[in-house]
C-alpha cells in the first residue's frame, strides 16, 4: 500500500504533491514543505503563474480577480474549472 499523504516523499526527496493545495498559510490545505520547491500548475494545457489554490480531482483553480481586494486587504478569487495538472519544475 502506498502513502499518498503530503508528508510522503518521492524518489527525488520532494514531498508528494497533494490533490488540494493552497498558497495561503491560513488555509487548512496549505502544506509548507511543498513550497520549499518550485511548483508549476498547468490549467487546460497552459502553464499558469497566478494560481492561489487548486484541486486536481475536482478540476478547478482559484486565481485573483484583478486588483480587487476584500475589506481585509486579501485579493478576491475567481474559481475556474477545467483540467488541472500540478508538477515540480
Amino acid at each position: 500500500m502506498t502513502d499518498t499523504t503530503p508528508a510522503a516523499t518521492t524518489a527525488t526527496g520532494r514531498p508528494a504533491l497533494p490533490d488540494h493545495l493552497s498558497v495561503d498559510p491560513r488555509s487548512p490545505h496549505h502544506v509548507a514543505a511543498v513550497f520549499q520547491h518550485d511548483i508549476g500548475i498547468r490549467f487546460n494545457g497552459k502553464d499558469r503563474t497566478d494560481v492561489e489554490e487548486y484541486c486536481v480531482s475536482e478540476g478547478w483553480v482559484k486565481v485573483p480577480a484583478g486588483k480587487t481586494v476584500d475589506r481585509k486587504g486579501h485579493p478576491l478569487m475567481i474559481k475556474l474549472k477545467g483540467k488541472v495538472e500540478a508538477f515540480y519544475k
